[in-house]
């Protein structure tokens, strides 16, 4: 263990990173997936087109490539504005589309009396998906989204590979210098992903009791 508390400020910092990027991934990963979500049920077919098409396209594309894409092609195309920030975005664009799809299966359980009553007292659709149905379907998929979020604090980790420092390379960088403690140093990254994992799966049995959908 001697390895981990020598190099702790450098843990903390890789921890810090981590943190950084599930935060700022996991908050426009949640706008961005509520808006293709709102696509995919849309009245207008181009949009719901647009929603599916890009769904489909991201969800099975690997993570690596997505921030292989971020980390080399962006530059490359004069946007460079920091690898931090395009792993930010690779995480954000490939998490968005998992966060869309658990906000629709919760729309699909908002009964359909609901969006009815909605529009015969004159709302919009727009009106409707905002006031009515995406309250109820949000406290209905909050396990799922947790879940979500859960996996993109251990994607954080392939950030690592593409020049960002964070948990996982911080656990690289004291490996090569201490490889007598690999496995010291392998528990010790361990347990700071349960920290943010459990920590998260508390959060959401306390939100889930509080908001929960009466059936």
């Amino acid at each position: 263990m001697d390895a981990v508390i020598e190099n702790l400020p450098l843990f903390l910092e890789g921890f810090r990173n981590t943190l950084g990027l599930l935060l700022l991934a996991g908050t426009g990963a949640l706008v961005l997936g509520i808006i293709i979500a709102a696509m995919r049920i849309s009245p207008v077919a181009s949009l719901r087109g647009f929603a599916t098409v890009y769904t489909e396209i991201v969800r099975n594309t690997p993570l690596t490539l997505v921030l292989f894409f971020c980390a080399y092609i962006l530059p490359y195309l004069q946007f460079s504005p920091g690898y931090f920030v395009l792993a930010t975005i690779g995480l954000t664009v490939y998490t968005s589309p998992f966060v869309a799809e658990a906000l629709r299966s919760g729309v699909n359980g908002v009964h359909v009396g609901q969006a009815e009553a909605a529009r015969s007292v004159g709302l919009t659709f727009t009106q409707t998906l905002s006031f009515v149905v995406m309250p109820q379907a949000v406290r209905m998929v909050i396990p799922p989204l947790i879940n979500v979020f859960i996996a993109l604090t251990k994607n954080t980790s392939v950030a690592g590979a593409f020049f960002v420092f964070e948990l996982f390379g911080a656990a690289r960088k004291v490996t090569n210098d201490r490889g007598d403690e690999v496995l010291a140093i392998l528990l010790a990254v361990a347990a700071f992903y349960l920290l943010v994992t459990i920590t998260l799966g508390l959060i959401a049995g306390r939100v889930e009791k509080k908001v929960a959908v009466l059936r």
